[in-house]
């Protein structure tokens, strides 16, 4: 499950990896816990990630499908068992002030944050998520 999380500019949330040493950028993602709809499990993750809450964004669409990736071999021993995702994205536009992202919130996943337009974001991201990454923001209309 992802979060494409938007300032209503047509701008979206890109984090710093902090468990990474060079650029690493990505939006919110994670799993989805037993019981939980896809948009419960964005809302909570993205709690985690940024700090942002629930009653701080609106949630405007989710991706029709489920979209796979598969991690590249070298990442393999990095992520234990795991060789992919598949996922459900959720597009929000966060309507409160910036001042609602907090890194240091609970899991700090981020390092650092920033907007970026769509082209920017894949420029940003590691490749293997290039495909993925492309084909969420194109049917959120943000590339």
């Amino acid at each position: 499950m992802g979060v494409v999380l938007t300032d209503g500019r047509g701008r979206v949330f890109a984090g710093q990896r902090s468990d990474m040493a060079e650029p690493a950028w990505q939006m919110p993602q994670g799993g989805i816990d037993k019981g939980e709809t896809p948009v419960e499990a964005a809302l909570r993750e993205l709690r985690e990630e940024t700090g942002v809450r629930k009653r701080d964004v609106s949630v405007l669409a989710e991706t029709a499908g489920w979209l796979p990736y598969d991690l590249p071999v070298e990442l393999l021993p990095y992520r234990g068992k795991y060789r992919g995702q598949t996922q459900k994205w959720v597009l929000m536009r966060l309507d409160a002030d910036e001042s609602a992202i907090d890194l240091a919130h609970e899991d700090v996943e981020f390092s650092d944050w920033r907007w970026m337009t769509g082209p920017e974001l894949l420029d940003a991201i590691v490749g293997f998520k290039r495909p993925i990454y492309s084909a969420v923001l194109a049917e959120f209309g943000l590339v």
